[in-house]
């Protein structure tokens, strides 16, 4: 049985979601339908991340078995013909058998676009959030170093009752940019994230930027392991890589 890896590309828009859902679109469920399609056999896809509703992905990695001898050219090619158009495999390979995509990543890296001017954009309203009010760059960039490190992130996803030790990751880096265009880019890289980490981060410095919340809270926040309501709307946010040894 062969192991096969893809990378994929994709708008989150139209879906609720990577993981598959009964009676939903969502990507899994539309990948595995066009590989099952073409390679005549029942096929289960393994996600680096399972990317929320509506979220995107410039490179979301996945990994699927199957017995097919189809080659990796003519199945990258014949797949994205039965994939919607806004679903693409952009690389397929055959990898070692003990591969897994999601276990074996060692960083996720997310990039968040916020286009805070006057007026909102024809050209990729999907793919940012739009804010009028203008916000403290500055302050949002101070704020971000607070993320960074080893700390217990309870109160910035939604909470699954596990153990404490499972809302522990590590922030490697939060980076943030602004351009002549009044577009801010949030990009942050940790060894894993949970489910809407990185929007509630993001809701917090956006409250930052607008004055709604003392940088020296978020220490505070995070120490309390008790959610707080930011959670920044979702057509912003890219899953732009996946790393791996």
């Amino acid at each position: 049985m062969r192991n096969i890896k893809l990378i994929l590309q994709y708008n989150g828009k139209n879906y609720y979601g990577f993981q598959r859902q009964p009676n939903k679109p969502t990507i899994q469920g539309e990948v595995e339908k066009a590989l099952s399609t073409l390679l005549r056999e029942r096929i289960s896809i393994i996600g680096s991340g399972r990317t929320d509703a509506g979220v995107h992905a410039f490179r979301q990695v996945a990994n699927f078995r199957t017995n097919s001898d189809t080659s990796v050219y003519r199945l990258k090619w014949s797949v994205n013909a039965l994939l919607p158009s806004d679903i693409v495999v952009i690389e397929a390979c055959e990898v070692g058998d003990n591969f897994d995509s999601r276990r074996d990543a060692i960083s996720r890296e997310y990039h968040y676009f916020i286009l805070n001017r006057g007026y909102p954009t024809v050209f990729v309203p999907d793919f940012c959030y739009f804010l009028a009010r203008s916000l403290n760059f500055a302050l949002m960039q101070e704020a971000a170093d607070k993320f960074l490190g080893v700390h217990n992130f309870s109160s910035f996803c939604v909470r699954k009752g596990w153990k404490d030790e499972s809302y522990v990751k590590t922030v490697y880096e939060v980076k943030c940019s602004k351009d002549e265009h009044g577009l801010i880019k949030i990009g942050i890289k940790a060894d894993s994230f949970l489910h809407h980490m990185v929007r509630c981060m993001v809701g917090a410095l956006i409250q930052v930027g607008l004055g709604n919340l003392e940088i020296e809270e978020i220490p505070k926040i995070l120490e309390r392991k008790k959610r707080v309501g930011y959670l920044a709307p979702s057509q912003g946010l890219i899953l732009m890589n996946v790393q791996y040894p």
